[in-house]
């Protein structure tokens, strides 16, 4: 389903960091003045980050010299050449390799333009969007949805798995099985989630059940707790500290735990408890499936929290609940939250459950939005944007938007350079880029053709 023509997909909608309100703040006795068309998200009190302190104009250029004089520059003057390019961004490329929905995706950590994305039937492809030549695993179908993906991070050509089939594998790109962690062998019960710590050399998984296991690399289980009275639809290392997990559950919490002190359910640092775990719908007991035929027969939900570390420190955690919430804690105190963010993104039972996640470089937040009519402020001419947001105030900063690719965008994750945007889109993975790339790529493709001796128009 690839676009038929580039087209802008975004909506700006303020200035990224909404700062003229601190600009109000400095010089009370001041008129505010209209935000100018491209204007910085640098407050007045800020200014100085570019080499005239009156004019909010900056550049990546000022940013540098000032730190080459020795001068503080904060991230946040980081980001704004950033977030002046996302507002070009639009739909890149599209590939629609699976007869089921997208479940899954994680990019690969040193190939930028490489993507691994699992789908509900089990398959798995290895996408490298400027190359043909791409790798599909095959699933089983009905059964296999893959629910946890990550790269080795001692080998970036195997990948570690969780599924609904009851496994947590790690496998190569040639879908042969290297090693297998867990395996249930009962279709009643499935794994939903994984991550793997190359510090701790380890590997956690959670059940459908409520409990979490934690493992060696080499395969050897250190623990297996149930730590949630509830499916744990996922769990994570922080990065900075390894020894700090996070779970979450439909049980409407989410939890850490110093995993060297951990006894039971009762010895988390702290838990986080959600007004709304889980959207409303139709789970029947899943407690006399006893074979796949069976399961296959029952209606169930992919109901689910996700809860994500800040990348760059680990002291923040995005959550998101299945309905209008997104919340974010800080680590200076985890029992509140530091913002929570209405955003419509509820949750219904063919759909991959809606996360929002971290830009790996700049405090933002990326999820995709579902209108819903009873959420407040809604409006028939709403449309399913890729929502951007400042994870420090809250406040919306862009939407990406392409007409061709209209349905609800449940994944979305940068790449670890954070140039790069992938979602996932029903069947459909699509790839954000700026548009200056797609008119570079364009003329190489044409340049090509010409030295080829084939006729291109104009």
């Amino acid at each position: 389903m690839p676009p038929k023509r580039p087209t802008h997909g975004k909506r700006n909608l303020e200035p990224p960091s909404g700062e003229e309100e601190e600009q109000e703040e400095v010089s009370p006795g001041k008129r505010k003045r209209e935000t100018e068309k491209n204007a910085t998200p640098c407050s007045s009190k800020d200014s100085n980050c570019g080499t005239n302190r009156g004019d909010k104009q900056t550049s990546i250029v000022h940013y540098l010299y000032r730190s080459t004089l020795g001068g503080n520059v904060r991230a946040k003057y980081l980001r704004t050449p950033f977030l002046r390019s996302l507002a070009s961004y639009i739909l890149y490329r599209t590939n629609s390799p699976f007869d089921r929905r997208v479940t899954t995706l994680e990019w690969h950590p040193t190939h930028p333009n490489t993507v691994a994305v699992g789908s509900k039937g089990g398959d798995i492809i290895l996408w490298d969007y400027e190359q043909l030549n791409n790798t599909l695993i095959p699933g089983i179908g009905a059964g296999g949805c893959i629910t946890g993906m990550k790269f080795d991070p001692f080998n970036p050509n195997q990948l570690y798995t969780s599924s609904v089939a009851g496994s947590t594998v790690l496998q190569d790109f040639s879908g042969r099985n290297i090693q297998t962690f867990t395996n249930t062998e009962d279709w009643a019960m499935w794994y939903c989630s994984l991550d793997v710590s190359a510090g701790m050399q380890c590997v956690v998984t959670g059940d459908n059940v409520g409990n979490v296991v934690l493992l060696e690399t080499c395969g050897k289980e250190i623990w297996k707790l149930r730590l949630h009275k509830k499916k744990v639809t996922h769990v994570e290392f922080n990065p900075r500290c390894d020894w700090l997990l996070a779970s979450a559950s439909v049980d409407q919490t989410v939890k850490l735990w110093d995993l060297r002190n951990i006894k039971d359910k009762s010895s988390c640092l702290y838990t986080l408890p959600h007004a709304r775990g889980v959207n409303s719908g139709n789970c029947c007991s899943l407690a006399a499936v006893s074979d796949r035929d069976s399961w296959q027969s029952v209606t169930h939900c992919d109901l689910s929290i996700a809860a994500y570390f800040s990348p760059w420190d680990g002291a923040k955690l995005l959550t998101t609940d299945q309905h209008s919430e997104i919340r974010v804690y800080s680590a200076c105190d985890w029992a509140k939250p530091q913002h929570i963010i209405p955003h419509p993104h509820r949750q219904f039972q063919h759909l991959t459950a809606i996360k929002a996640s971290w830009h790996p470089r700049y405090d933002l937040i990326v999820v995709g939005r579902y209108p819903d009519p009873q959420f407040p402020g809604h409006t028939s001419e709403e449309l399913r944007t890729v929502d951007v947001f400042d994870g420090q105030k809250g406040n919306i900063v862009c939407q990406l938007y392409d007409p061709y690719a209209s349905g609800i965008v449940s994944l979305n994750k940068f790449n670890p350079m954070g140039d790069l945007l992938a979602s996932g889109m029903g069947f459909n993975i699509l790839i954000w880029s700026r548009e200056i790339l797609l008119m570079l790529k364009q003329e190489e493709l044409m340049k090509a053709l010409r030295e080829k001796g084939l006729s291109v128009g104009r």
